[in-house]
């Protein structure tokens, strides 16, 4: 840091935090001692939540938080705490729930004026520096003339925001009751039938929702719910928002065609997403699915991994144009000028590949690659081979990458958050589950020992973040459940017990810490965190599904894996608590819809023992069977699902279901035709 640092955020090290370490405003960094400053100081907090790739975060740090005249206000009046949404979510999640008591909306920056015992009584998302002073002091007026009439509402908002995310012990609805087709009927009128997605924009990718709605409609034998989802995949890997050059996925579409994106590039939504083609692969065989899959773990690998084996967090937005200025996109758009240049001959077949044509404008003069067409159907149409279609994209990228290396690269935050590289390691074993990619088997067990080496602790907990050599922050449930499930996908390629072994540690750390027995939920923070004004229990599945619907899956898994009744039965109660709000917002809910399939539908632990059960389990991966446990062995072994079942010098293979096995398959064909989907 260099000597201009004027505030307290240039001793912490979220890439978020620091880059406010120049403001005039006299940051500080969430914890006990700023309360206890705001109590001796008889000062209202003014809480300001975001993270570092958050466009609008940018515009109001330019526009207010760099300002000294706004910095004088702040300064004079408030106790002003900066707070890295991904580094701590837990107060994120509490104050967001204030906002959306307060104003019926929410979004990033997070701005909260709250009393100084942390309880909110004013918040808002982006003001500009005028409406920002002048609430500021409004408040400030308030707070010293009636300040009675701050207090009571506070009281009233403690008591709104404590009574959300609350869930009740469900002993009446069975899960075998649920009505799926008349869920997913409801559900589908939101289907945009023409582009994918839902209607409407912005269009959020929600890899999870259709990772269900695969599986859904692959056991029901459903053409034409698997239809849409591919239509969805199809568009979403046609559009804009995938980066045809450097690969990966931005966060969101501002439009309705997939076309222009808001470009931050977040790690979460291509794990996911990597997963997420990786299984549609598997269904439909489609070679775009491979090639997004490639493409995707290319970015990740160049751009988003550190030396350790963990991944970075995200790419910004915004990076700066040809004028020194902070810009969203400027990266990632061309000009035609630009194309004509870089393509020479080349530019007509180019052009109408990635449509830099009306369809593929923008703003500005400015043009993002879109694809709207096959391959197959374009190749015919220009009288090219596919073969020809391949080596040309190839120089195309690689002549685009080159041109990019002269554009100012976006601010990566590299911060190493540990339940989102839970999810980078499943999408890495997904890919080598598919693919059969080595440097995918490589890259995923380097992060699994990355975190079991550096990010446990001893008794099982875990650290939140990893950042420039240190590991810090308390982890929250998401943490714990994400890295249970990249565990258990590392365990199903490599039948290597340990994996297992942790999850189970970190499960026993969670029922510890972080279980309600009185609902039967786990809540998102540790008995042993910082208190905050509320509690909360994450379940309603959005953009990640939540900590609580994961944990259950991983309950279901490792209960079927130990025959472990009492794991089983609380992922069983944790379902029924939720089932009773998921008739009203299926989307909401789509992991735990996957989870009740386990349950209603046909559910196999399919086990393979003997001296070739690894190579035999990577020939049923290329199959599709989402309704499956895989375990194996190569030698004796006494886990519930081994015990009694290898034979030496042979290769059997078992279908079982609730640990009750049949006689065992001596080939594998015999042993998939036995498995039903519903």
């Amino acid at each position: 840091m260099s000597k201009k640092n004027r505030n307290e955020l240039a001793l912490e090290s979220s890439p978020y935090l620091l880059q406010h370490a120049e403001n005039p405003v006299n940051w500080r960094a969430w914890g006990d001692a700023v309360f206890a400053t705001a109590k001796n100081e008889n000062k209202l907090l003014l809480i300001s939540i975001g993270y570092s790739t958050c466009h609008w975060c940018h515009v109001m740090e330019k526009e207010c938080f760099e300002n000294e005249e706004v910095a004088q206000v702040m300064n004079d009046h408030f106790i002003n705490i900066k707070v890295d949404r991904e580094e701590r979510p837990d107060v994120d999640q509490v104050y967001m729930n204030a906002l959306q008591l307060m104003t019926g909306s929410g979004g990033w920056p997070l701005n909260i004026v709250a009393l100084p015992d942390g309880r909110p009584v004013w918040g808002a998302t982006y003001l500009n520096k005028d409406q920002w002073i002048d609430v500021l002091l409004q408040l400030q007026r308030l707070y010293n003339n009636q300040v009675e009439t701050l207090v009571e509402y506070a009281d009233k908002l403690e008591k709104g925001i404590k009574s959300m995310d609350l869930v009740s012990l469900n002993k009446d609805n069975s899960i075998e009751s649920f009505n799926f087709h008349e869920t997913i009927q409801f559900w589908a009128r939101q289907f945009d039938q023409e582009n994918g997605g839902t209607k409407g924009a912005p269009k959020f990718m929600m890899p999870n929702n259709y990772h269900f709605l695969l599986r859904y409609g692959f056991q029901i034998n459903n053409k034409e719910l698997l239809d849409f989802v591919h239509l969805t995949l199809n568009k979403m890997a046609f559009g804009g928002i995938f980066d045809h050059i450097n690969g990966g996925f931005s966060r969101y579409s501002v439009d309705e065609k997939w076309h222009i994106p808001h470009f931050e590039k977040m790690l979460y939504d291509n794990a996911q997403l990597v997963s997420l083609y990786c299984d549609a692969y598997l269904e439909s065989k489609k070679p775009l699915y491979k090639e997004v899959v490639y493409e995707t773990l290319g970015f990740v690998n160049r751009e988003l991994t550190d030396l350790s084996g963990g991944f970075y967090s995200a790419l910004d937005a915004d990076s700066l144009n040809e004028y020194g200025i902070l810009e969203e996109g400027a990266y990632y758009v061309f000009t035609k000028e630009e194309l004509l240049d870089q393509m020479g001959d080349e530019f007509p077949l180019f052009a109408d590949y990635y449509n830099i044509n009306d369809f593929g404008k923008w703003e500005k003069n400015n043009y993002v690659l879109i694809r709207n067409k096959e391959d197959a159907i374009f190749c015919s149409e220009h009288e090219v081979s596919i073969d020809t279609l391949s080596e040309k994209k190839k120089h195309w990228k690689s002549q685009l990458q080159s041109h990019r290396k002269i554009k100012a690269r976006p601010r990566l935050d590299y911060k190493i958050l540990t339940s989102w590289n839970g999810l980078m390691i499943k999408a890495y074993a997904d890919g080598y589950r598919v693919f059969k990619d080595p440097t995918f088997l490589e890259a995923a067990l380097k992060c699994g020992l990355f975190v079991s080496e550096t990010l446990i602790k001893q008794n099982g907990c875990l650290y939140r973040c990893f950042t420039e050599g240190k590991a810090s922050i308390e982890g929250f449930l998401d943490d714990y459940a994400f890295i249970i499930e990249g565990f258990i996908s590392l365990y199903e390629i490599t039948f290597d017990q340990k994996w297992i072994t942790l999850s189970n540690k970190l499960i026993n750390y969670c029922f510890e810490n972080f279980y309600d027995k009185n609902t039967s939920m786990f809540y998102y923070t540790s008995k042993t965190s910082q208190k905050l004004i509320s509690k909360t229990t994450e379940f309603r599945d959005n953009v990640l599904p939540s900590s609580n619907s994961v944990m259950a899956k991983n309950l279901f898994w490792l209960g079927t894996f130990y025959s472990n009744e009492e794991y089983l039965k609380t992922a069983h109660q944790m379902l029924l608590n939720v089932l009773p709000e998921v008739e009203n917002y299926p989307p909401g809910f789509s992991n735990w819809l996957d989870l009740s399939l386990n349950f209603s539908n046909p559910f196999y632990e399919i086990v393979i023992c003997g001296d070739d059960a690894i190579k035999q389990s990577q020939e049923l991966n290329t199959f599709y069977i989402p309704n499956k446990l895989l375990t194996g062995t190569t030698k004796e072994s006494e886990m519930p699902l081994h015990s009694k079942r290898f034979v030496k010098d042979k290769t059997l293979f078992y279908v079982c279901e609730k640990g009750r096995c049949g006689l065992p398959y001596i080939n594998l064909k015999d042993a998939t035709q036995s498995i039903n989907f519903y």
